[in-house]
């Protein structure tokens, strides 16, 4: 069973079709992104443990931490086994994450389902997040924004399919759409997931492989690429990356743009609701509808990088975004397309700093441990995971007990937002290439990468 999982045994003929990789790719990420989702259990859960906006909020948060340290812990793990062992070891802990949560729900007890969706499930996470990034892009050199899009698409993808599905699923186990009878329907629905959840990941590690060494796409010459401005054409060791300036500017980019998206994500279908008073089902549509930009803004965004450059998409999606943060703080309430339309548009930002960053670091650091590099920078989800609901929460239950309702509510966690996208365009100016110093040399990577190929036969 190893030996089918190991590297050496999913190194692709020379005639290999790259575009079956992407579907395999997509197979995690649209499990993995049920996440996203999250917020349709929200309101469910409150009423099941008898429990607030913050403490139910942890959940998630919890989850997307341990995608954080996962991701960094396990990144070089990643890089030297494969996608294939990685999407198993991911799918296994994401499936037993849903079991234990389903315990949790089942006798009550809370702790259960942040141990299993969150600590274990969350692992799972940011093992499957990275496992099929550096891949494709070595399948796709001659288009890595559009490789980490097609990757990273499924993961905003997940939610659209998991919140119609698991409301749905509440509904269809509990006996009716009431408040009641979707709590009664929590621990069905995730048991029902977990075993979905197991069939399309399998499905997706089958079918995974990496390309041969002497393999290129046809008609790619790498030796002719033109380097754009903010690209090296040096390799960088992720022991030396997380030394630049560089990575840590980067880093704080993504956890500002992310604690901005977030803060809507995880609120989503209560936020609506509060805003203009919708049903549930109306207010998981809707989730639907921000999982549709995520998912959209992945794939659009991280491709017109390929032409536009990483570095001026981030000034697109901080700027752009601060200023329709704004507009929903000052003018939201009073209309829900204008709340809709700006908040799918923010939302596309944050799925596209996400799909986008991949090859930023590609352009900054090279392709040779992109992965583990890639993973040390997830920890600013990590971080922005639990900054921006508690910030969006804890703002919501402080106005509730000062007696405010609807859009009052969130108003001021908005202007926080907008705060936070200002500072990230300012770290996002100061990136510039890397020095030459942090590079490996050329005959070294070279060394390392054929000896790993060899320790795998």
């Amino acid at each position: 069973m190893a030996s089918v999982l190991t590297r050496s045994a999913i190194v692709a003929p020379k005639n290999f079709n790259r575009w079956l990789i992407p579907p395999a790719a997509l197979a995690i990420h649209l499990c993995i992104g049920q996440v996203y989702a999250f917020s349709v259990f929200k309101i469910p859960f409150m009423s099941h443990f008898d429990a607030g906006e913050v403490s139910i909020g942890w959940i998630f948060s919890i989850a997307i931490l341990m995608l954080g340290i996962s991701s960094a812990i396990f990144g070089p793990w990643v890089e030297k086994n494969g996608p294939r062992a990685s999407m198993v070891a991911a799918g296994t802990c994401w499936v037993i994450g849903f079991f234990v949560a389903s315990l949790g729900i089942m006798t009550g007890q809370l702790w259960l389902v942040y141990l299993g969706y969150g600590v274990i499930g969350g692992i799972g996470l940011g093992i499957g997040y990275i496992s099929p990034v550096s891949t494709l892009m070595k399948w796709f050199p001659d288009r890595p924004g559009l490789a980490t899009g097609l990757a990273i698409m499924g993961f905003g993808g997940g939610a659209l399919i998991a919140s119609p599905m698991s409301n749905q699923l509440m509904a269809l186990y509990g006996g009716g759409a009431e408040p009641e009878h979707l709590v009664a329907g929590l621990t069905p629905t995730f048991v029902t997931l977990g075993i979905v959840y197991t069939v399309v990941i399998a499905a997706g590690a089958f079918v995974i492989r990496v390309p041969h060494p002497e393999w290129t796409p046809k008609g790619f010459d790498p030796s002719k690429v033109e380097a754009k401005p903010m690209q090296t054409k040096g390799n960088v060791s992720v022991r030396n990356a997380i030394r630049t300036p560089q990575f840590w500017l980067l880093w704080g980019v993504l956890f500002l743009n992310v604690t901005a998206g977030i803060g809507i994500l995880e609120n989503a279908a209560p936020m609506i609701q509060s805003y203009f008073g919708i049903t549930a089902a109306a207010a998981a549509g809707f989730v639907g509808l921000l999982s549709i930009g995520n998912m959209g803004g992945r794939f659009i965004w991280s491709t017109t990088s390929d032409y536009l450059g990483r570095k001026n998409n981030y000034m697109m999606y901080l700027g752009v975004g601060a200023i329709l943060y704004l507009l929903v703080a000052l003018f939201g309430g009073g209309s829900i397309i204008l709340f809709v339309l700006a908040t799918l548009i923010i939302i596309s930002f944050h799925g596209g700093g996400f799909s986008t960053v991949p090859a930023y670091l590609k352009d900054l650091f090279g392709v040779y441990q992109v992965g583990a590099i890639h993973g040390a920078l997830l920890t600013a989800w990590s971080a922005a995971g639990v900054a921006g609901p508690l910030i969006v929460n804890s703002v919501v239950e402080a106005g509730e007990a000062a007696g405010k309702e609807g859009p009052e509510l969130y108003t001021p966690g908005m202007f926080i937002m907008v705060g936070a996208l200002v500072v990230g365009f300012i770290a996002n100016v100061l990136v510039r290439p890397v020095s030459e110093r942090f590079f490996e040399r050329e005959e070294d990577v070279k060394a390392k990468q054929a000896a790993a190929l060899e320790d795998d036969n």
